[in-house]
């Protein structure tokens, strides 16, 4: 029997391979995966063309999947560069990489790239319009955004960040609207101007069943962009945000009906006691959908940092059903990140990921928990390194400051509550003299 989505084979009982490798990883029977993949509950972005991919599932009852974002800009066009940061990111096992160059040979890194990630690939057709069609934005035709969109299918992308909810009724409420940051999505500014120099509707909306065809024919998963993204907390959950939203989920059930798979972007910048709310709303509002947030970020102080403000909200926003966190690095709203920026953006979205998938009691993810909790009390330090989300940091830290007695550290020496409860309940001598 014939399929030309996962959706589709899952609607029609086909079990793919791509079905197979995700239900082995997660450890999740292949029919109970096949029916949330029917449902629109989990996506297995894989395009046809992308043929190193490891496959991951995203959505209800897995693990919260990572993202980052790479790529070449015009102020920092330096492929070799970014491949490097491709493999570090392969090497530290993150599921999935963006494509957001948006400068110059794009084209050339993007299949660099999709050929050698065995993660799945996203990218914004957006960004790489102007520098596609060597054409001033307002120039361009309806037609041409479906020619870039059409290529990066044809090149093996696995996923499309579209930005078709912003309509011309939601950019009117944006030009009347008292928002202290307007729009903060780059795809998004780019098509508001669009409309406005062209005074045109959104043809990323006008064309969504093109777009459609697209997808369906390369098997694409459709990322559904927030181009009315809070960029700032004074503007979460306002009224732009949440119309835009109504119309992201009126999309979803379009693409659904051709077998399209389909993710939510959500924020953005928001108060930590508005998380929760904007998770309910969107899983309702968009039917289920696998929900990827970007942080979100729960205050706006602190550059240089923003890995961490990201880090709490995406510890919080995946403990309440968000599946997949893009990272966020410590040069977020500063530059470009380079090589170390990005170790630590995943180290600390790596880390949120988990801290949600404990709470959400995904299988197995508290063992390796209790595994570092025993080599602990056992003061086994090569356990400990070796179980470390970054054991080469452990190990410096270490290193750095050798105790005078190895099974402690220059913490607390020789007063190491581990040791000295190991030495009492074996029965052995105690000295901290």
């Amino acid at each position: 029997m014939n399929f030309t989505t996962q959706m589709d084979a899952a609607r029609k009982g086909i079990v793919t391979k791509e079905m197979e490798i995700v239900s082995q990883k997660e450890k999740i029977d292949v029919s109970k995966l096949m029916d949330l993949i029917a449902k629109g509950q989990v996506v297995i972005p894989a395009n046809k063309n992308h043929k190193s991919i490891s496959p991951e599932g995203i959505g209800k009852n897995l693990r919260t999947k990572i993202n980052v974002n790479l790529g070449i800009s015009r102020d920092c066009n330096n492929i070799d560069s970014e491949i490097e940061k491709v493999k570090t990111a392969l090497d530290m096992k993150v599921e999935s990489i963006m494509d957001l160059s948006s400068y110059g040979k794009t084209r050339e890194f993007r299949e660099k790239l999709i050929d050698m990630s065995s993660a799945m690939i996203g990218s914004v057709p957006m960004y790489d319009a102007v520098g596609f069609l060597d054409k001033d934005l307002k120039d361009i035709k309806e037609e041409e955004f479906l020619d870039v969109i059409k290529q990066h299918a044809l090149d093996g992308v696995d996923f499309i960040t579209i930005h078709a909810g912003l309509t011309r009724s939601v950019s009117k409420k944006i030009k009347n609207h008292d928002r202290l940051t307007h729009i903060v999505s780059r795809g998004g500014s780019l098509l508001f101007a669009w409309m406005e120099l062209n005074n045109k509707e959104n043809p990323i909306y006008t064309n969504f069943d093109k777009i459609l065809d697209i997808c369906e024919e390369h098997d694409v998963t459709l990322s559904l962009g927030d181009a009315c993204r809070p960029g700032c907390i004074s503007d979460s959950t306002d009224g732009v945000q949440i119309d835009e939203l109504i119309v992201l989920g009126e999309l979803t059930k379009r693409a659904w009906k051709r077998n399209v798979q389909v993710m939510i972007e959500g924020p953005g910048h928001m108060a930590i006691d508005e998380i929760e709310a904007n998770v309910v709303l969107q899983k309702r509002l968009c039917h289920g959908a696998p929900f990827y947030v970007l942080g979100p970020l729960v205050t706006d102080i602190a550059p240089g940092y923003d890995h961490i403000t990201s880090a709490i909200g995406g510890a919080l926003a995946s403990s309440k059903g968000v599946d997949f966190l893009c990272y966020v690095t410590p040069a977020e709203h500063l530059r470009l990140p380079n090589l170390e920026d990005m170790k630590e953006g995943i180290i600390a979205t790596k880390i949120a990921a988990h801290a949600g998938d404990i709470a959400k009691n995904i299988h197995g993810a508290r063992d390796w928990d209790n595994k570092m909790s025993k080599a602990r009390v056992e003061l086994d330090w090569e356990e400990m390194f070796n179980l470390c989300i970054d054991p080469k940091k452990a190990r410096r830290y270490r290193d750095e400051s050798r105790p005078t007695h190895d099974d402690s550290c220059t913490m607390c020496g020789k007063m190491c509550s581990m040791r000295t409860v190991k030495k009492i309940l074996n029965e052995e001598e105690l000295s901290l003299i």
